[in-house]
């Protein structure tokens, strides 16, 4: 399952920054900042699944990535 959830950014290097710069930054945006309430009729996941993802609502789980396996680039 593909993780679109996280976001990357370039942070401003200057010049005279003491330690290597980290080239590309990224971060997590859970779902729940883009669904302000609970629309009706979600869809749902069978208990089982739903102890399993630890969310009821498909549309609101969000996986852990760790941020050893995301891809940021230090140069």
């Amino acid at each position: 399952m593909e993780n679109n959830q996280i976001r990357y950014y370039k942070p401003f290097v200057g010049p005279f920054d003491p330690c290597p710069p980290i080239r590309l930054k990224s971060f997590s945006t859970p779902p729940q900042l883009f669904i302000p309430f609970q629309p009706p009729n979600l869809p749902q996941f069978s208990p089982i699944e739903a102890l399993k993802y630890g969310t009821l609502w498909p549309s609101l789980f969000s996986p852990y990535d760790s941020k050893n396996t995301r891809q940021e680039a230090g140069d």
